[in-house]
């Protein structure tokens, strides 16, 4: 083969070797924020359900006195108007 079609090839082969691994870096950076992302709105969720369940250990016992209340009020009620 003819030399300067040689050397074209391997500037062609480097060049793609280039693109491709500037590609691959690219690619590899878009997941390396993805999962930084997922990470910090994992950490949200889990702040979030931890406070969530503090606020229902703390309601609890009062829906339970609320129920009562009001079951003692419906029956109030059906005990007037027969």
């Amino acid at each position: 083969m003819n030399s300067s079609l040689l050397s074209w090839l391997n500037v062609i082969g480097t060049s793609c070797w280039a693109i491709c691994f500037w590609w691959m870096h690219r690619i590899s950076s878009r997941q390396d924020a993805m999962l930084q992302e997922l990470q910090e709105q994992g950490r949200r969720m889990e702040r979030l359900s931890r406070e969530e369940h503090e606020l229902i250990k703390e309601i609890h016992p009062k829906v339970k006195n609320i129920e009562g209340d009001l079951s003692d009020v419906a029956d109030a009620v059906k005990n007037e108007h027969p």
